[in-house]
């Protein structure tokens, strides 16, 4: 088998881990769509991640860097996943929350329809315009393996990692060792140094996740107590305000703790 064809292989199985890096927060966005709130998740990755998406997909065109269709496949699926988080979060946000994603949205969008404009008018050569995209790429793409940081910073002050999936630290570390094995094998420079560093901050996030997983069911469970024992103290507080009796049908109806709930 020629390199050609290995890198081909391994571009494919970079592209389905690159899916399931792109899907695994479908839990905590099915979470959010059932408690209807977002709670202390952070929009951040999921924009970060769309704009990684949309200057990749840029740099894959053929006026750009021509047969690169691996590259505009997974990013196009991604584009189209990261938006409808987006969507999602946007939907179950409030306040100066919702402002702050819709700004940096329209920022993004704007940014890269005056980059690929630019680009496209003033760099003439496809070694030119790949140079130039794929500069940006590496700084858009360690920015998007870096978003997880700040709440790699939360995990660590909360000695909690309730808000750190582990299924998108895994699924980060596996598209981040495929594409970094891609890139080496017909060296490209601009693949390679945002997908090493990907791989770096996933093995960072596992680790963390191994430390403090156990101090996290911790707290889930103290959390869980706290709960039960506020409602308790709830229904003990409610007073038997008012009791009538039936006498035809001999049946005591009342309100206060015989109607009271948590």
């Amino acid at each position: 088998m020629t390199p050609d064809n290995i890198r081909t292989v391994i571009g494919i199985i970079g592209n389905g881990t690159a899916l399931m890096l792109y899907l695994s927060p479908v839990p905590t966005f099915y979470s959010i769509w059932k408690k209807k709130t977002v709670e202390q998740y952070s929009a951040v990755p999921y924009l970060a991640t769309l704009l990684n998406c949309m200057i990749w997909l840029f740099y894959g065109l053929p006026v750009v860097q021509p047969h690169s269709m691996l590259i505009i496949t997974i990013n196009g699926i991604g584009l189209v996943i990261e938006l409808t988080y987006i969507a999602i979060f946007l939907a179950y946000s409030v306040g100066a929350a919702r402002r702050r994603v819709l700004l940096i949205l329209a920022a993004e969008v704007s940014f890269v329809v005056a980059f690929a404009a630019l680009v496209l008018n003033l760099a003439h050569t496809h070694v030119l315009r790949s140079m130039v995209v794929g500069i940006l790429c590496v700084i858009v793409g360690t920015g998007m393996y870096a978003a997880p940081l700040s709440i790699m910073k939360m995990v660590i002050q909360t000695k909690s990692v309730e808000y750190m999936p582990l299924f998108l630290s895994l699924a980060s570390l596996a598209s981040g060792t495929c594409w970094t094995a891609y890139a080496l094998i017909e060296f490209d420079l601009y693949i390679t140094i945002p997908s090493a560093l990907g791989v770096v901050f996933a093995v960072v996030q596992v680790i963390l996740y191994a430390i403090y997983y156990r101090s996290t069911q911790r707290i889930l469970e103290a959390r869980k107590q706290q709960i039960l024992e506020a409602c308790k103290g709830k229904a003990d507080l409610i007073p038997m305000t008012e009791v009538v009796v039936d006498g035809k049908n001999g049946n005591t109806t009342g309100s206060g703790a015989s109607k009271g709930h948590c």
